[in-house]
């Protein structure tokens, strides 16, 4: 493992080890996780006709679980996936790459955010993670662009792996505005998230 992937391993775990209790304790009303609406939300356009195409990804999940123990066996699955894609697959827009606004498949080298999320969190659930502790999101950038990233839900709260940022953090420690992601019961269904901080973007002026 690279001595940068290691550094940061070490660095995120000792902040893990005392942000949160234990697994017997968990309490999803703290702020290391976001919190949802009860009723379904609209599914993005995108998704959808990925869903046509891979019924069998986008199905009720048999054995939900709250969230994912976060280990250091763990942790490391997300920072080498994170770091896979990150690192081998080029970041093109869909129209560019295939002449559509919005486009939803796994990259072939190359790719657009929703396809770094949709191979991160194929090989995490092949790694062995529940898929309902896996889910795609819908964010709003500082700039007002739309965005997708990877959720993990661990009992050390919702980490966010991200094409656009090399290390993993938590929702809340994101300059994102959340709105939407997919059920943890069906991944074929989405909710909408309530994100209710305030962000400070820093102005250059």
């Amino acid at each position: 493992m690279a001595t940068t992937a290691k550094t940061l391993i070490a660095g995120v775990l000792s902040a893990i080890a005392l942000m949160s209790a234990p697994v017997s304790a968990l309490d999803l009303t703290h702020v290391a996780f976001i919190q949802t609406a009860e009723k379904n939300s609209s599914i993005p356009v995108g998704h959808l006709e990925f869903c046509k195409s891979r019924p069998a990804e986008c199905r009720s999940n048999p054995s939900p679980i709250a969230a994912m123990p976060l280990d250091a066996q763990r942790w490391e699955q997300l920072v080498a996936v994170n770091s896979h894609y990150n690192q081998t697959v080029v970041p093109v827009e869909d129209r560019d790459l295939y002449q559509l606004d919005e486009f939803w498949t796994y990259p072939n080298g190359y790719g657009d955010c929703e396809d770094f999320a949709l191979a991160k969190r194929r090989d995490l659930i092949e790694a062995g993670w529940n898929p309902s502790t896996l889910m795609i999101a819908v964010v709003r950038e500082p700039n007002g662009n739309g965005h997708a990233v990877l959720m993990a839900r661990t009992d050390r709260g919702d980490m966010v792996l991200d094409n656009q940022e090399g290390s993993i953090k938590l929702w809340s420690d994101t300059p994102y505005t959340f709105l939407k992601r997919q059920s943890q019961t069906h991944s074929g269904h989405w909710v909408d998230m309530i994100d209710a901080r305030t962000i400070v973007v820093a102005s250059n002026g």
